[in-house]
């Protein structure tokens, strides 16, 4: 009977199989290929595998539609305002006479009857005008004081065309036209050179405007182009130049003229 002893035949040692076997090309449980770490070598985090970045999570909000609709608004109006102020600027380098063409409803007589306008003298006592109220032509040698005066009661043609000969608007209006009307009037006529006003007796229409060669007539005294004509036509329409005057000029009403008056002629 023979007895093993510690000098026999080697031992190998004992291998456990777990089983499974590794995947091709990748080596086996406990190392990493190339990494150059012993196996169980722990890993930053606590030993688990990289995070993975997360992604922001987007939250759908609607559009901010108050400031968007104020901007909108806001460059509507600069628009407007820029516009606006263009056109204005071109219709203001317009020339007076296109501008007063422009006016609805006006008259021009220069350009449809200008023989209506013509005279060689002034001439004394009553005279005859082919226009009621009449805007030009043979005149009393003095005018009618036009320095803002608003006259109560009718005023000689003949003194009056003579200060739309030097640059007056004559803003007429019928008896009887109410005293707001009157009172709008006499609010764009008094204290300004150049204007004078008075009622008319036989007006078609409740208010006629003159200058010399033009006519407006409106039903309303808040009517914008009395603005327009007084605007475009005073001063601008004299035939004797800005320097005319309108002042020393008759003062008394009646529809006679006052060939007793001594005045400067012009």
């Amino acid at each position: 009977m023979s007895i093993s002893t510690p000098g026999g035949p080697e031992r190998r040692p004992t291998v456990v199989s777990t089983g499974k076997k590794p995947a091709a090309g990748r080596p086996a449980s406990g190392a990493k290929a190339g990494s150059g770490k012993p196996a169980g070598t722990p890993r930053a985090g606590g030993g688990k595998g990289p995070r993975k970045p997360i992604t922001p999570v987007k939250v759908s909000q609607g559009r901010a539609w108050g400031p968007i609709a104020l901007f909108v608004a806001v460059g509507v109006l600069a628009a407007g305002i820029i516009g606006y102020g263009a056109w204005a600027s071109f219709q203001g380098s317009k020339p007076w006479d296109k501008r007063a063409n422009a006016i609805d409803g006006i008259a021009n007589y220069r350009k449809s009857d200008p023989d209506s306008l013509k005279y060689e003298a002034h001439k004394a006592g009553p005279l005859t005008y082919k226009y009621s109220p009449p805007v030009g032509g043979v005149h009393n040698a003095a005018w009618q004081n036009c320095m803002g005066d608003v006259y109560d009661a009718p005023i000689a043609s003949e003194h009056a065309v003579h200060s739309l000969e030097h640059g007056a608007v004559w803003i007429t209006y019928k008896p009887g036209l109410p005293q707001d009307q009157i009172d709008k009037l006499a609010g764009k006529v008094r204290g300004v050179e150049k204007m004078m006003m008075s009622p008319y007796e036989g007006l078609d229409k409740p208010i006629s405007l003159q200058a010399w060669g033009y006519q407006l007539k409106v039903d309303n005294a808040d009517d914008k182009r009395i603005d327009d004509f007084i605007k475009d036509l005073r001063v601008n329409a004299s035939v004797e130049g800005p320097t005319a005057l309108c002042n020393q000029g008759v003062t008394a009403t009646g529809t006679t003229p006052r060939d007793d008056l001594q005045q400067p002629t012009q």
